[in-house]
């Protein structure tokens, strides 16, 4: 029987990281005990995979409609609006920003 050391994807820990039972879609879910996180090493969901988010974001950031961001990473078109939320409040800027000078007369 061969064994698979698991590394944790948020503080690269392999030792403290053991087996916590099965997600809804029945993939293996490991907890690691140093940083207290569950983590799986298989998504079924593209918008769960890492790296997913700062993708989006970076997508937009370069011109990416959202439709086009929706098209490409093969996710939903609220977790792309959601992200984008998030990003800004993050960064302190509104996520509907406009000039009202262009609209008003």
């Amino acid at each position: 029987m061969a064994k698979i050391d698991v590394k944790c994807r948020y503080c690269n820990n392999t030792e403290e990281v053991i087996k916590s039972g099965y997600s809804i879609s029945k993939q293996q879910r490991y907890q690691c005990k140093r940083c207290n996180r569950y983590f799986q090493l298989d998504y079924i969901n593209n918008a769960s995979k890492p790296g997913v988010k700062e993708q989006i974001v970076e997508m937009s950031i370069n011109g990416s409609g959202v439709r086009d961001t929706v098209r490409v990473l093969k996710v939903g078109i609220n977790t792309v609006i959601r992200v984008l939320k998030k990003s800004s409040i993050k960064n302190n800027k509104s996520f509907y920003q406009y000039n009202r000078s262009n609209y008003c007369s």
